[in-house]
């Protein structure tokens, strides 16, 4: 009996940091992002490259490239990587170089040495590029309106070098896997505008964000973590962006979209890669990212046996409703600003099934390696 008594003890205890530690960070750091008004940037007309990295994409790309050519802005190129695609992708490319005139395409061949890695084609394409300032997106997103490029390139400063943008995905209605995905999207987006909002930036995703070229090489581009085969965007944020260089872009007019997977296991292949990139992240955002997962973890274990043995039940409840009436606040404060709304409806339960997931994510990890770039 005294045993059962200091284990409840200890995991009563665990139970409270848990949802101490999610009130600081729901408020203090999420909020960050939640609480304030997205700033427009002031319209600039600076020469950009649109950089589109594409391998076996041909359906896509028919799609992609005519919206970004009719983009409201002065003067702007596209670049446009083929790598090595076995489909007809390269001819799609070609035949917009022939009917665009600020058109450029990059022809990557299989390499031996960097077979299979994005970042190398992408090395290629940015060296190409004809301007300094570079705005990247994926083969299998577009952007929301013709002022995405205005919106986007409208942060930069004299400062201000790197613009981290929010890539959503479609919405597919009656689809619980889809309001997963974007609810997992919303969570992660929220975290790395908090972060960089608050001077910590860590990462960006590839289907909307944009750099000065000589971000690029003062790093050495993508040298120090070539062998990873994925990372070409969070990565590089990773290792380049600062509190002094980098500003978030979130006003509707600059969010991409991008199909998202029609099956869990597509998806969950997906999330794996993502995870397995993480781990190569600066220590403390690896560690402050593990220290948010884990006291998720407890928050939902640790009362179910506080709960069975009835142990301080009543201020267990308490604090589980307190916690969930302070996450409802802050994500959809932030959910109303990327457009995301629905996905809350589904609160709490859509959050549970993701923490789940991210954890057989991550023991599946343990045994094997997620396959990357095609």
């Amino acid at each position: 009996m005294q045993f059962t008594t200091m284990v409840l003890g200890t995991l009563f205890g665990l139970f409270i940091a848990a949802v101490a530690f999610q009130f600081l960070y729901y408020v203090f750091v999420f909020g960050k992002f939640a609480f304030q008004k997205a700033q427009q940037g002031a319209p600039k007309r600076i020469p950009v490259s649109v950089i589109v990295c594409a391998k076996n994409e041909a359906e896509n790309v028919l799609k992609l490239v005519p919206l970004l050519a009719e983009q409201d802005y002065p003067q702007f190129e596209i670049v446009l990587i083929d790598d090595a695609s076995s489909d007809d992708t390269l001819v799609h490319f070609e035949h917009f170089e022939a009917v665009y005139p600020n058109i450029k395409l990059v022809k990557v061949e299989n390499n031996e040495a960097f077979w299979g890695n994005k970042k190398f084609a992408l090395t290629l394409g940015i060296k190409a590029a004809k301007y300094e300032y570079l705005l990247f997106t994926d083969a299998d997103c577009y952007p929301t309106s013709n002022q995405w490029i205005k919106e986007m390139t409208g942060h930069f400063t004299a400062q201000k070098t790197i613009v981290l943008g929010y890539g959503a995905y479609e919405k597919v209605k009656g689809s619980f896997l889809n309001k997963l995905i974007r609810f997992e999207t919303l969570l992660t987006a929220t975290q790395y505008f908090a972060w960089a909002r608050l001077g910590k930036p860590y990462m960006g995703v590839g289907r909307n964000m944009a750099y000065k070229r000589e971000e690029f090489f003062r790093v050495r581009g993508f040298m120090d973590h070539m062998k990873i085969r994925s990372g070409d965007d969070d990565l590089f944020i990773n290792q380049a962006a600062n509190g002094k260089n980098t500003v978030c872009s979130y006003t509707t007019d600059s969010f991409t979209y991008s199909q998202p997977k029609t099956t869990f296991k597509d998806w969950f292949q997906q999330k794996r890669r993502h995870v397995a990139t993480a781990q190569h992240y600066k220590g403390f955002d690896s560690f402050q990212l593990s220290v948010f997962y884990l006291s998720q973890l407890l928050f939902l274990i640790t009362p179910i046996a506080l709960l069975a043995f009835q142990y301080q039940w009543i201020v267990v409840l308490s604090l589980i409703g307190f916690r969930y009436i302070f996450c409802w606040i802050v994500l959809g404060m932030a959910a109303g600003k990327l457009k995301e709304k629905d996905v809350m409806y589904f609160y709490p339960l859509i959050e549970i099934v993701l923490i789940f997931t991210q954890l057989n994510v991550a023991f599946t990890n343990l045994f094997s390696k997620p396959v990357h770039w095609k």
